[in-house]
């Protein structure tokens, strides 16, 4: 019985690493493309609306 729990716990983690890792690999993706993207047009950065003020700042990575 203790080989089940103790496989199981090791199941999670290797699940939830698993998933961190794809969240991180597509975070990083997106960041590149728009770093190319930004390089192709010339420009400094990407603008993003801040809803509470209603100003543009530049987005933070």
């Amino acid at each position: 019985m203790p080989q089940i729990v103790f496989f199981a716990a090791v199941g999670v983690l290797a699940y939830v690493g698993y998933r961190s890792f794809v969240r991180e690999a597509q975070r990083v993706t997106a960041k590149i493309r728009r770093t190319e993207k930004q390089a192709a047009n010339g420009t400094m950065g990407t603008l993003v609306k801040d809803p509470k003020t209603g100003e543009y700042r530049l987005a933070k990575d």
